[in-house]
């Protein structure tokens, strides 16, 4: 194979300009048909329309609520902070930096999942109880910020 022998791995489409004179066989109407809602500039209906039918979302029952003060956290296993070394100081920072949380959000929650062989100090915004006693029993330091 060489250099001039090379074609693309995809043979692109040309996109078709409409509106752009009869003999390009899109023109005129460009492919709108003649007059009727979808023929009109801004023409068409809202998402959701269903002709006047009741639409699906208001034939559907509405339950429960929003809660917009509600607390997302950032979830850590305790199975995760095995990664760190003994004794480390574990913080929110040094987890966003090993990439175990992608975003703080509210702040980090330590949940009891898995076991922890190491003794670390590890400082988050929330723990469960069963994560507490657990880093708790390996000779860790909980602290709440």
């Amino acid at each position: 194979m060489k250099l001039h022998e090379l074609k693309p791995s995809q043979v692109r489409k040309q996109r078709n300009r409409v509106g752009r004179g009869t003999s390009s066989g899109n023109g005129k109407t460009a492919g709108r048909g003649h007059k009727g809602q979808n023929a009109r500039s801004g023409g068409g209906v809202r998402p959701g329309f269903e002709g006047g039918q009741m639409p699906l979302f208001q034939r559907l029952p509405k339950r429960g609520f929003t809660n917009i003060n509600r607390k997302e956290y950032a979830i850590v296993n305790l199975s995760a902070l095995n990664k760190f070394e003994e004794g480390t100081e574990v913080t929110p920072e040094l987890l966003l930096e090993a990439g175990l949380v992608s975003k703080v959000r509210a702040g980090i929650k330590v949940l009891g999942n898995g076991t922890i062989e190491k003794k670390l100090t590890v400082k988050a915004h929330k723990f469960s109880a069963s994560a507490k006693e657990a880093i708790e029993k390996a000779g860790g330091q909980t602290e709440v910020i």
